[in-house]
């Protein structure tokens, strides 16, 4: 009697404990993946990053188990193209009923880098064919990354990070209007470039690392209580001082630059303490039952770890100031254990 209840009480403690391991989380959710991104649609969140060389779908309830998730190679790109090579910040998004991927590609010369995008009429990305609908005309037509779109006010926008001219030396954050998912309507106008010391800092000039670059890139629109946002991360992706900035739209038209006021301080950093070094390249989402917003964003463990693969995926909740400015908080520690998106 007394062995069967020694079994009866083991059993029951590891049922308690995997109960309470399925409920809570700890940090990075993927040893590895930069630019990461979630569209929530049906049930499930479809969530993708950087690769490089091809576009990855992931399907899973629950963000915090994206080790274990359902995924999907959905596009690989023809050699010889100017699309072929370096793919970076993928977004899927759900549009007028049909699945669009955005992403930044070249043909393995960074100073082509154009934005495109790829169509799914399916309502399940998982399933039907992915076309490409053709590269994003900007006006003028200049290097482009980190496309991000959103409909604010019945009207789609694209955000993305691209430069003044046609030789490198500093990324701005552009904005225009779209007349549909695949096409930009007039020309582009810039919002935002480096211009506070927190946007500039520890740029390098050596034979290993990226010449003396200022940094504005990885837009996200992020709308609250009708308070519209552009979240964006500022530094070159080799320094630990990259990091996520802040515009807030203070009038009614988000194509008047002068609407845009970026707050003079940064909004989410580096934390030596917690072991998090250059936190950035974020997107948001809603818990399934919609109470919470999480962010999604990658970091480094260890300082000096670069724009490589060691960036992981990471995930945590944000709260609102009372005025609706979002509040980020701080990166917490791998060893933090978080309890899962609301349910």
């Amino acid at each position: 009697m007394k062995k069967n209840l020694g079994f009866t009480l083991i059993a029951l403690f590891n049922f308690i404990v995997a109960i309470s391991q399925s409920n809570t989380f700890q940090n990075p959710i993927l040893p590895s993946g930069a630019d990461p991104f979630s569209t929530y649609h049906n049930g499930y969140y479809y969530y993708t990053h950087t690769l490089g060389n091809k576009l990855m779908l992931w399907k899973t309830k629950n963000l915090a188990n994206l080790k274990d998730a359902e995924s999907k190679l959905i596009w690989t790109p023809p050699t010889g193209t100017m699309y072929s090579k370096e793919i970076w910040a993928p977004e899927f998004h759900f549009i007028n009923n049909k699945w669009y991927v955005y992403f930044a590609a070249d043909n393995g010369n960074n100073n082509n880098h154009r934005m495109y995008v790829l169509e799914n009429a399916s309502k399940d990305p998982f399933k039907g064919s992915w076309r490409l609908k053709g590269k994003i005309d900007t006006h003028p037509d200049r290097w482009a990354i980190d496309a991000n779109v959103y409909t604010f006010h019945d009207q789609l926008y694209m955000v993305w990070s691209g430069w003044e001219g046609n030789t490198n030396g500093q990324q701005n954050i552009y904005i225009a209007k779209m007349k549909n998912p695949w096409t930009l309507e007039g020309a582009r106008v810039l919002i935002s470039q480096p211009t506070y010391t927190w946007e500039k800092q520890g740029d390098l000039d050596d034979d290993i690392n990226p010449p003396h670059v200022n940094v504005n890139e990885g837009p996200q629109f992020l709308e609250h209580n009708d308070k519209l946002f552009i979240v964006f991360s500022a530094n070159g992706c080799w320094t630990d001082f990259y990091n996520l900035g802040l515009l807030e739209l203070e009038g009614g038209n988000p194509m008047n630059p002068q609407n845009w006021m970026k707050h003079q301080q940064p909004i989410f950093t580096k934390n030596e303490a917690n072991g998090v070094y250059a936190p950035g390249h974020n997107s948001f989402f809603k818990s399934p039952d919609g109470t919470e917003d999480w962010i999604l964003f990658h970091a480094n463990d260890n300082a000096g770890e670069g724009c490589g693969t060691k960036r992981s995926p990471r995930m945590q909740k944000i709260e609102w100031d009372k005025d609706g400015t979002p509040i980020l908080g701080t990166p917490v520690s791998n060893k933090t254990i978080l309890n899962i998106p609301s349910e």
